[in-house]
């Protein structure tokens, strides 16, 4: 069975929808630097957009939380893989986020029968991602699937170009590794930069 084999838009945003996904993130020896949890509610429909409400908790390295508030992501039904992508990186401490693409093609981002390099460029109307400005060049490429008995694990390479007002603020490189179930739901990823350090998102 593959993933295309589901209404895409459904099964791309309830990646997300009414799970717990915690981040825990690490410097490049290894050593656990501090964590984030995600309680997102139900996928609700509104207007011609998708929206989830998210309650995110901010934990230290002694594992004590630091900060804690809600923020709904809202996007197009055929941007919903984008928010798949957005999500990993995003701290936004507002009401609500709006994701929107100006790229085309992207919900195929997780069709495993056809893994091609993706570009896209995506805007926040918040502004409010931990490193990202309010627009950014995401390049995912060098995609390869591995399959197993237990589930399948997609690795890439992932080129993020973020820019404030037009001007490129900063530039990142990960290596990627994504693991599906045997149902293709997301239950885990690594992101590693450069330099060793990473960060990871289990999903439950």
């Amino acid at each position: 069975m593959i993933f295309s084999a589901y209404p895409q838009d459904k099964m791309l945003i309830g990646q997300l929808s009414d799970r717990l996904v915690v981040r825990e993130n690490f410097d490049k020896n290894g050593d656990f630097l501090n964590k984030q949890t995600f309680k997102a509610g139900k996928l609700k429909e509104a207007n011609g957009y998708y929206e989830i409400e998210v309650v995110t908790e901010l934990f230290d390295e002694n594992g004590a939380s630091t900060d804690k508030y809600t923020t709904t992501y809202r996007c197009k039904p055929d941007e919903s893989s984008i928010m798949v992508m957005a999500f990993p990186f995003s701290k936004p401490k507002s009401k609500e986020t709006e994701i929107n693409t100006v790229s085309k093609n992207f919900k195929e981002l997780y069709d495993l029968a056809n893994l091609e390099n993706v570009e896209l460029e995506m805007s926040f109307d918040s502004g409010l991602l931990n490193f990202f400005g309010s627009n950014s060049k995401i390049k995912i490429y060098d995609r390869v699937l591995e399959s197993n008995g237990n589930g399948k694990t997609i690795k890439s390479r992932i080129n993020i170009k973020a820019y404030a007002i037009g001007i490129r603020i900063k530039q990142l490189d990960y290596v990627a590794s994504e693991k599906l179930t045997s149902k293709n739901l997301l239950s885990f990823q690594k992101f590693t930069e450069k330099d060793g350090s990473y960060f990871t998102m289990t999903y439950k």
